[in-house]
């Protein structure tokens, strides 16, 4: 059996052996939708590595002590080793010749991405837990990013996520999806359901990893199950991560004209709806999918199960008092003391039930949703990997909400209402 296969090889749905990610990406290929070309890296391939180097005690070392020093010590050994220790030759001849055969006929850079086999599960999506690397050109970089990929599962954020979901890294093993870059003009994400009954597409100019990182405010569309455009609201897409032509990822300024101009017209937002309905129906439930557009059309890069809850109905008394719209993740209604953090050095103020305001939110503040009761940050959208996060764990959640940092007090009591997209406060 191959370590290696096409992402269009019938072998590539097998989520087993290459993770759910590659799996369901390869599935929507089957099915005729649009991804990008690309190879799979099996997860023996890791568990090939982990053996070679004699890690297989250190794994289990890693959760099996009570000693908390010396299971970080074990851990931090696997991320070091698989990270700068050779490739072992039975993967590594079959993967360079795999890449080369890539690159020859795209002509295109490299993206590596990491497609653990505990990821994008129902109740498990890890969303921006492990890594992704754009736009490798050298050989050199593109075998550091595969043994990256390894090392990130065991990654101190992974790890915690793990340890809240009862997983143990020594159990799994970290699937590679290899693909040529996709040189985007716009890109963004979408949820084929949303607490309303609707479909929502976000996007942005440039590559999707500002929305991803919540680094930006996507442009918003929302559509009926039909298909039909309802409304849009464009967003804050005052930066973006451009590419061109083997060019690595650079971030560049947008002018203000352009970042008040929707990235998509009404026709390709219904496309994209449709791109939707159609991945919906090959996952065989509700999906949050990643899209990018470039010169022939549009592409999916990654399709995952989606978790919406009913909305809540507030108390009259909050209805009374101040509000701040935003992109909502899509569940919960929480309310709790307003802490207002403008540095990560600031996350000890935290306590258990606060709710959270912050300008940005990134997947690596994932470790705090164990104990706020909602979040509300003025960067970012709801297909952002903090959003799904939050909608994994059940966290209200408002995104993209301006001046949120400056118009709501700190220590205020505050409701965030994660399904509507709403936060009030008491003055």
């Amino acid at each position: 059996m191959s370590v290696i296969v096409s992402l269009s090889s019938s072998e590539a749905v097998d989520a087993a052996r290459f993770g759910p990610k590659a799996a369901n990406l390869a599935a929507l290929g089957r099915a005729g939708l649009p991804i990008p070309d690309g190879v799979c890296l099996d997860a023996d391939a890791y568990r090939l590595q982990v053996a070679a180097l004699g890690l297989e005690a250190s794994a289990r070392g890693a959760f099996a002590t009570e000693d908390g020093a010396e299971a970080r010590r074990h851990a931090l050994r696997m991320k070091l080793e698989l990270l700068e220790r050779p490739i072992v030759p039975a993967v590594l001849a079959p993967l360079l010749d795999a890449w080369r055969d890539l690159v020859a006929r795209t002509g295109a850079l490299t993206a590596v991405r990491s497609s653990a086999l505990v990821e994008d599960r129902h109740g498990s999506s890890f969303a921006g837990q492990f890594e992704s690397y754009l736009g490798l050109e050298l050989e050199s970089e593109f075998l550091t990013a595969v043994r990256a990929c390894w090392a990130a599962l065991w990654s101190t954020r992974a790890l915690r996520y793990m340890a809240t979901h009862d997983l143990d890294p020594a159990d799994t093993a970290m699937a590679v999806l290899i693909q040529p870059l996709v040189h985007a003009r716009a890109s963004g994400g979408g949820l084929s359901r949303t607490a309303g009954g609707e479909m929502l597409v976000s996007a942005t100019w440039g590559l999707g990893s500002a929305i991803a990182q919540g680094e930006v405010t996507p442009d918003r569309f929302e559509l009926s199950q039909d298909g039909e455009l309802l409304r849009v609201a464009v967003g804050q897409k005052d930066h973006t991560i451009a590419c061109a032509h083997r060019r690595a990822p650079t971030t560049e300024a947008v002018s203000s004209a352009r970042a008040a101009e929707p990235c998509l017209t009404p026709t390709q937002v219904v496309e994209i709806g449709r791109l939707l309905r159609r991945a919906e129906e090959v996952v065989g439930t509700p999906v949050e999918i990643e899209w990018a557009l470039d010169d022939s059309g549009f592409k999916l890069l990654q399709a995952r199960p989606l978790h919406l809850q009913a909305a809540h109905v507030p108390d009259e008394i909050w209805l009374q008092h101040p509000r701040l719209s935003g992109h909502p993740a899509g569940v919960g209604w929480a309310a709790g003391r307003a802490v207002v953090i403008n540095c990560e050095c600031e996350i000890g103020r935290i306590a258990p039930g606060d709710v959270l305001i912050t300008r940005v939110g990134g997947p690596a503040l994932g470790h705090i949703l164990s104990r706020v009761a909602g979040v509300v940050t003025e960067r970012g959208g709801s297909t952002s990997h903090f959003a799904s996060l939050a909608r994994e764990r059940g966290v209200p959640m408002v995104l993209g909400v301006a001046d949120a940092t400056r118009r709501i007090p700190d220590g205020a009591q505050v409701a965030v209402d994660g399904v509507a997209g709403i936060v009030r406060w008491m003055r």
